[in-house]
């Protein structure tokens, strides 16, 4: 689940911007210092040494980010968009009742080609995250990111999780992966999405059927740039042979 701390972050790095009268008596210490802050006081109740927020939004941050906590590190699970699409699409006919806030109109949501190529936008709910994701990859940063296949990931949990915690440098947890449930029905709610954040109780890949049809599921399962590292210092957990020694 997404945590608010992106979008507060994002506010008061702009409140302190330019669009800001007074933002020549804010220097860089101040900055930092209140961006830091923030998370300092979200998580005050937390005493634990280690902190996981959730945001997608971070990929797109990454210079500010490893500024302001040098030793960050960015764990990213990627799927085939096709896939991800699908998933979105499955949701929004369960839940055809109610019209989503996923897409701001009719015209964005009139039939599957409006709703994927909405989706798919720069600034929307798959294009945003996927571009954002891209810049980090090929980024002077990426070395701090471990990309995750999620396919890979639901396959072999037990497998991927030992290699998660090696890049963060932890003990290794031990995990149950048949009693795993969480929902957000309230949130999915709101937004005319029921399930959108439901998850299974057991770990597993669930091999399915596409609702989109052939040529755009085509169109959208070509987008895996994550599977070659060429020009990458990221680091991949994927099931495809890796193409130089750096994933």
């Amino acid at each position: 689940m997404t945590s608010p701390v992106g979008s507060l972050f994002s506010a008061l790095h702009n409140a302190m911007g330019q669009t800001n009268e007074y933002s020549d008596f804010i220097d860089e210490k101040q900055r930092a210092r209140m961006l830091r802050g923030l998370f300092e006081l979200y998580y005050k109740d937390h005493t634990q040494d280690i902190i996981i927020d959730t945001n997608r939004l971070w990929c797109a941050r990454l210079p500010l980010l490893f500024q302001l906590f040098p030793d960050s590190k960015v764990i990213c699970t990627v799927r085939n968009v096709a896939w991800i699409m699908d998933s979105v699409e499955r949701l929004v006919r369960k839940n055809s009742l109610n019209p989503s806030r996923l897409f701001n109109n009719a015209a964005e949501s009139d039939t599957v080609y409006h709703r994927v190529e909405t989706l798919a936008g720069r600034d929307r709910f798959v294009g945003f995250p996927y571009y954002a994701l891209k810049e980090a990859f090929y980024s002077p940063e990426a070395r701090n990111i471990l990309v995750v296949d999620y396919d890979l990931l639901a396959q072999a949990p037990a497998k991927v999780l030992p290699l998660i915690y090696k890049f963060l440098g932890e003990p290794e947890f031990a995990h149950d992966y048949e009693n795993l449930d969480y929902q957000e029905p309230e949130f999915d709610a709101r937004i005319g999405v029921q399930g959108l954040h439901e998850v299974k109780r057991k770990v597993a890949l669930r091999p399915r059927q596409t609702v989109l049809p052939p040529d755009l599921f085509k169109q959208y399962s070509q987008l895996d740039f994550w599977k070659n590292n060429e020009g990458s210092l990221a680091h991949v957990i994927n099931a495809t042979p890796a193409a130089s020694p750096s994933a």
